[in-house]
């Protein structure tokens, strides 16, 4: 016996996820009734949730902003001889 599952979804994730799907040989409902069979078996949603990392853009606009900030640090650490600049870091 089968029965009907009805979702809504953004129009440009089914758009993209029925693309991944077809190329790999399924189509939405193999795919929706794999996932279903799968948390059924491991009692829960079968991969790990998590927070999403900042994209590298992000991360180095972060990066960027640190390093004006101890630039224009009169006090912060420096070392202008490079060939003490292993023990500086290291310090």
């Amino acid at each position: 016996m089968t029965t009907t599952l009805s979702i809504r979804l953004d129009a440009d994730l089914k758009k993209e996820t029925e693309d991944l799907f077809e190329s790999i040989g399924l189509n939405m409902t193999t795919a929706i009734t794999a996932f279903l069979r799968k948390a059924a078996e491991v009692g829960g949603i079968p991969f790990a949730l998590r927070r999403q990392k900042p994209n590298n853009l992000e991360e180095t606009l972060a990066a960027m902003e640190e390093a004006r900030r101890i630039a224009r640090d009169p006090d912060a650490p420096y070392c202008d001889d490079p060939s003490k600049l292993r023990d500086f870091l290291l310090s």
